[in-house]
């Protein structure tokens, strides 16, 4: 991740698209304007969730079996999943550059405090 991030930071700075720390008013608005486009780009994951899901639908209409419509259906969004799913880690990775975040530092950390919490789940989810 340490690489992704360093690449993410100098592509963001040639392309202009990094968060501005030019002033307050700059930032916040470039902070918020980045915020919806990554909202934006968890929806466009969610889209494509649901056209899986429609297919998949689809093909057990047809005659197929669930679990094989299922397979299939991923297989056919796994390219535009994977391109929304970049879109969402380049936004994220603005801000953790904005902020001066590791974000391997900060994802292990968090994995551990969620690990470690009293209020867990107490059955673990299904793979």
């Amino acid at each position: 991740m340490k690489d992704i991030q360093t690449f993410a930071k100098q592509y963001q700075q040639e392309m202009g698209w990094d968060i501005s720390d030019e002033s307050y008013d700059k930032s916040r608005d470039s902070l918020l304007n980045n915020y919806m486009q990554l909202t934006t780009e968890v929806a466009e994951v969610a889209e494509e969730l649901r056209k899986a899901f429609n297919l998949t639908a689809s093909y057990v209409e047809e005659g197929m079996e669930e679990e094989q419509a299922f397979e299939l259906a991923k297989n056919q969004i796994k390219e535009n999943i994977g391109k929304e799913l970049s879109d969402c880690l380049a936004y994220m990775l603005k801000f953790y550059n904005y902020f001066g975040i590791h974000v391997e530092d900060s994802f292990y950390a968090k994995m551990e405090e969620v690990k470690n919490r009293k209020n867990k789940d107490l059955v673990k989810p299904s793979k």
